[in-house]
């Protein structure tokens, strides 16, 4: 199981800490972030892998920092600059190869 936290409203320009902690432990795994908005398909943010290399989608890229802790099973996605077009649903994934888990997704909304 994945619990996703952190998420809220910020006016643009602010921040925000999403945090996914995983009940069955993340050490072998690909974490990551996805995000959809009403009327659009989900999309990926931020990947890091269970190698800590780590892949952003280009909207985000040097805005948002993917991490993880492997000691307490939860994976972090440090949002700055955050702008209006920011605003969804966010949700984590863990995988490895077939084996794919959601998490039950937090709203994330940016005042303009």
């Amino acid at each position: 199981q994945l619990r996703a936290s952190g998420g809220g409203l910020v006016q643009a320009g602010g921040s925000l800490r999403l945090s996914c902690t995983a009940s069955g432990g993340i050490f072998r795994f690909n974490m990551g972030w996805y995000r959809q908005a009403p009327g659009k398909q989900r999309d990926l943010v931020a990947v890091i892998r269970s190698d800590g290399t780590t892949t952003y989608a280009d909207s985000v890229e040097g805005r948002f920092t993917i991490s993880r802790d492997n000691a307490k099973n939860t994976v972090y996605l440090q949002m700055n600059s955050l702008k209006p077009e920011d605003t969804a649903v966010y949700y984590c994934k863990r995988s490895l190869w077939n084996s794919i888990l959601w998490g039950q997704g937090t709203q994330v909304t940016v005042s303009s």
